[in-house]
């Protein structure tokens, strides 16, 4: 896939600097963005901006990098989209975090097609975004996953197939639940830490190597701490994946309590001007209840 062509489709948050980590590997790249200030900027960096359609009809492999389920299928399958000018043989990967039930209709209609998919969500948010270390969750057939890896190694430093195609959105869903999970837990602590009188940032630098200690800790306690709420990765765009996580379960029979509840309190802070901010602004849902500021 070394000399492959490539068109990527949202350069968002995550999908600029995951096509800079593109460039740097050598790929050339072709990129579609619905503003077009961030195409001016890859242009810059030796990207070449294009239609949507362009991206099909060039493109050996097309990356998509979108909010959800409904941007993904407009994009691939509405009116002129881009499945109906790409070529028998090439691949579609979705980067994008959507429902898996979502991600094997578009991968059926491709498949009429003769082109390949793989669903390839990642993890590790803007930060790993831009060093090139993000997890890659990927699903589809073996040998498509073997071709593109060495694409996907451009932007991750875990990169791994969990099944067919659809399993890499199912794993990224298990991913989410347990991130938020993780987060509505530390702010708990935190806050049982502050209202007892103990420093938080002395409770998790006491526990943070042992059996509580996460990546997940290591990255939003000291946000939480500092009252620092700029998104690495925003409130709404977890309500998202949990609303998929919370439809997923529930076709398939899956128990899924602790995600239910932790989506109420982001429901909560989106509904008071809360959804733009980064997810550990969970604290924040404790910070109202308590009135107290978390190390502060």
């Amino acid at each position: 896939m070394e000399n492959k062509k490539i068109g990527i489709i949202g350069l968002g948050i995550m999908g600029k600097p995951m096509a800079k980590n593109l460039l740097k590997a050598g790929y050339p790249l072709w990129v579609n963005n619905r503003s077009r200030a961030p195409m001016d900027e890859l242009a810059a960096c030796g990207a070449t901006p294009a239609t949507q359609q362009e991206i099909g009809e060039i493109c050996d492999v097309v990356l998509t990098m979108l909010p959800n389920s409904p941007q993904v299928k407009a994009v691939m399958l509405g009116a002129n989209g881009v499945a109906s000018h790409m070529k028998p043989g090439s691949v579609f990967i979705d980067m994008s975090s959507i429902n898996p039930v979502a991600s094997k209709e578009v991968a059926a209609v491709l498949a009429e097609k003769g082109v390949e998919m793989l669903d390839a969500p990642v993890s590790g948010g803007e930060p790993k975004a831009i060093d090139g270390t993000l997890s890659f969750m990927v699903g589809g057939k073996q040998e498509v996953f073997d071709a593109c890896k060495p694409i996907l190694d451009a932007m991750g430093s875990s990169v791994v197939r969990c099944g067919d195609v659809g399993a890499g959105n199912t794993t990224k869903l298990a991913n989410q639940i347990i991130v938020a999970c993780n987060i509505q837990a530390l702010a708990e602590a935190m806050t049982l830490a502050q209202k007892a009188g103990v420093d938080p940032q002395l409770v998790y630098e006491a526990i943070r190597g042992g059996l509580a200690g996460s990546t997940v800790m290591d990255a939003k306690a000291p946000m939480m701490i500092a009252g620092n709420d700029k998104p690495g990765f925003k409130i709404d765009l977890h309500i998202k994946d949990l609303n998929n996580a919370l439809d997923c379960a529930h076709s398939v029979g899956a128990p899924v309590p602790m995600t239910a509840s932790v989506q109420e309190i982001l429901q909560w802070m989106h509904n008071h001007e809360g959804g733009q901010k980064d997810h550990s602004a969970i604290a924040q849902y404790y910070e109202h209840l308590t009135d107290i500021q978390i190390g502060r």
